[in-house]
């Protein structure tokens, strides 16, 4: 296993901030190129709209990283004629690496200290599935989470991510949380020390600490109630947690507080269906009806901002390293705070914690707090890429914002990735492909591409001529495609599963054709963690369809938004954008959002992208006659839904099976992880190897 921490590598001299320096150095507002970090990571050409807003108290958040550490550097390392073969537009919005990020939280606590106000960087899980980073080493996370690791967070909580398989949940509990000691609060998470035998907390129960410039903090990291986990770990439920004595009694902690922090990979907005902050928020408030609330969360992939009170806010930062959340506050009294309520030389936070746009209640019950508060906020959506970064940053100017720590990450990123071989190329995808950015199976739907692509490619020869149809849950695919190289690493981001493929043969095609429309009919279909395959779907995040991923336009779709809160404006929807102070490019496609405190929370204005509402399963046909229909077909299907769900949808359709008549159709080792790479290899090795590379997901192909 690659040793990250230790790896020698080689980067080209420059000039670098020192990790050890200090010192005031002045911010500018201005558009520039950056260097990029990892080789073939877009520059971003919209910057912020403004200088952030900095307080007394202020936040850096990110979650849901499931091992994009790389950024959406989609083009590393391919072969020098490919990068020279097309405009590189793709993702550009989130082209900086964990490296830069680095950097850039050394630049910002140092930019903290010379303001004297306190920052706090804050995490709050899921750091695997989804990216060649993470899921291509053994076991899923072994190199990514030693990157990871390189940034010193104050707090961090526990994602349903790392508990599903006890091997990872090991290395986390024995590893991961040892890195960060108390800092790693996983209030309602335990797991069995194989020492003892006996469950003890992966990681703290609770921290109280001071932060540097006197803030009394009392913190506490729960996770929603998960159940998908393996028997190795418990959850508590939230509701069970406010009722332990342990609980209660850091509540009512006999040492002053200044301010509640609840994090915890859980749904920020209470009325998503799978959100338990409701609960902490009311237990909390009963206690101490006066004393400031702040959350983060995360699990549901957006950028969200919610008002509790006018003394308790939560803020959602997105997913994938697509989104920096940032939050401010000032007014917190506290009689040991020995920092700057209003720091001078930068914009302040001035916005009371008073909901102003028409986003669905925080569904929290509304506990009264004593008079009129004094303390003011602000939010911010931070677009991933060094462009932003380096506006922010102190000093903000590209030779100063890199550390040689940040550059060893990003070398260390580098060569992990070779090491992987995540740049193997299997094709030249020809066009793009959104989850939902278009009507489902339209040109461009990437469901039109798993259709063609499962019926092409999931074949058992000996059964090649008997007409099957394929179901697959649409949950499979979690990214779109690109236009441009597909690669090893590209078949972890768009389908990172590993669920194979059973059948049951010679079904009447009457019956067999009636599955399909009554899988849709239903709820979802979730894995079960007897089958050991991960739950990993966006209809447990209270969606209907797959969270738009390009530049990460997440909305509910209209059956649930009502539901999450958070609403995103489509093309036709009026939108105020605030403008810029600096010269403006045209917008990219991107996030376009609105939440509790209105539409100006994202740093970088983008023009929204198209959402449509996809359904829960697909179908393909293959080998059917090329005139009329057949009498039997093989009936084909993901293994986690047939017990479950296809042999009640066959009953309700007329038929009599049993688990006992599914067997694999095809190896049970080529699974949905695998036929895309499979289609790339035989269909899509025109222009091999220098691949046209299209501008991504909201342009025209």
């Amino acid at each position: 296993m690659l040793p990250i921490k230790s790896l020698v590598v080689l980067f080209a001299v420059g000039t670098f901030a020192c990790d050890d320096c200090y010192g005031p150095r002045n911010d500018a507002a201005h558009v520039r190129h950056v260097r990029r970090a990892q080789p073939g990571a877009q520059e971003a050409t919209v910057a912020p709209r403004a200088p952030l807003e900095w307080g007394q108290l202020n936040f850096l958040h990110t979650t849901d990283t499931h091992g994009w550490l790389e950024g959406s550097a989609t083009l590393v390392h391919l072969p020098l004629e490919m990068l020279k073969s097309s405009s590189f537009a793709t993702e550009q919005n989130y082209g900086a690496d964990w490296g830069d990020y680095v950097s850039f939280t050394r630049d910002m606590k140092h930019k903290a200290g010379n303001l004297g106000v306190d920052l706090l960087l804050i995490d709050t899980g899921d750091l695997h599935d989804g990216n060649g980073l993470s899921d291509a080493s053994t076991p899923n996370g072994a190199i990514s989470n030693l990157i990871f690791e390189n940034v010193d967070y104050d707090l961090l909580s526990i994602g349903n991510h790392e508990l599903y398989v006890s091997e990872i949940t090991y290395e986390t509990f024995n590893q991961f949380s040892k890195v960060y000691g108390d800092r790693y609060v996983t209030s309602n998470v335990q797991i069995i020390n194989p020492a003892t035998g006996q469950f003890e907390y992966i990681g703290s129960k609770y921290r109280y600490f001071t932060t540097v410039h006197g803030l009394r903090i009392m913190a506490f990291g729960v996770l929603y109630d998960f159940t998908g986990n393996s028997n190795v770990s418990k959850v508590i439920k939230t509701r069970d947690l406010v009722k332990q004595s342990w609980f209660l009694e850091a509540v009512k902690y006999p040492q002053p507080i200044d301010l509640f922090l609840v994090i915890g990979h859980n749904p920020i907005r209470p009325s998503v269906s799978s959100s338990t902050f409701g609960t902490l928020y009311n237990t909390i408030r009963g206690l101490r009806p006066n004393i400031p609330i702040q959350t983060f969360g995360g699990h549901t992939h957006i950028r969200d901002f919610v008002v509790y009170d006018t003394i308790s806010t939560g803020l959602e930062s997105g997913r994938y390293c697509e989104t920096l959340g940032w939050a401010s506050m000032s007014g917190i009294n506290s009689s040991t705070f020995r920092g700057n309520q209003k720091p001078r030389g930068v914009p302040n936070p001035s916005q009371k914690a008073i909901k102003v746009s028409n986003t669905t209640s925080a569904g929290a019950t509304q506990n009264s707090t004593s008079g009129p508060s004094s303390l003011v906020y602000s939010r911010r959506y931070l677009d991933w890429n060094r462009l932003t970064f380096s506006y922010h940053a102190v000093g903000s100017q590209d030779y100063t914002f890199d550390y040689h720590s940040g550059q060893r990450v990003t070398n260390d990123i580098t060569q992990a990735r070779k090491q992987l071989n995540l740049t193997a190329l299997y094709g030249c995808a020809p066009e793009t492909y959104c989850q939902s950015c278009k009507p489902f199976l339209a040109d461009g739907n990437i469901f039109s591409l798993v259709q063609t692509a499962l019926a092409a490619t999931v074949v058992n020869e000996s059964r090649a001529d008997i007409p099957r149809l394929i179901i697959v849950n649409t949950g499979h695919i979690r990214f779109d495609l690109v236009k441009g190289p597909f690669t090893f690493d590209d078949s972890f981001i768009v389908s990172p599963f590993d669920d194979a493929f059973e059948f049951i043969p010679n079904v009447p095609y009457n019956i067999a054709s009636q599955v399909l429309g009554i899988l849709n009919a239903g709820a979802f279909q979730k894995r079960s963690v007897d089958t050991e395959i991960r739950d990993l779907d966006t209809r447990d995040f209270n969606f209907n369809t797959p969270l738009i991923p390009i530049d990460a336009c997440t909305a509910p779709d209209d059956q649930t938004k009502k539901a999450s809160g958070p609403t995103l404006h489509r093309p036709t929807d009026d939108l105020t954008r605030n403008p810029l102070h600096h010269r403006a490019p045209a917008l990219n496609p991107g996030y376009v959002t609105t939440d509790d405190f209105g539409t100006n929370g994202d740093d970088t204005p983008h023009s929204a992208i198209p959402f449509y509402a996809q359904p829960n399963d697909l179908q393909a046909n293959a080998s059917f006659p090329a005139s009329g229909l057949p009498e039997t077909v093989d009936l084909v299907f993901l293994d986690f839904i047939g017990a479950n769900y296809v042999i009640p949808a066959l009953a309700k359709a007329g038929g009599n099976y049993t688990q006992q008549d599914i067997s694999y159709y095809v190896d049970k080792e080529f699974t949905t992880n695998s036929y895309l790479p499979a289609y790339a290899k035989k269909y899509w090795q025109a222009n091999v190897p220098s691949c046209p590379v299209g501008q991504g997901v909201g342009y025209d192909n």
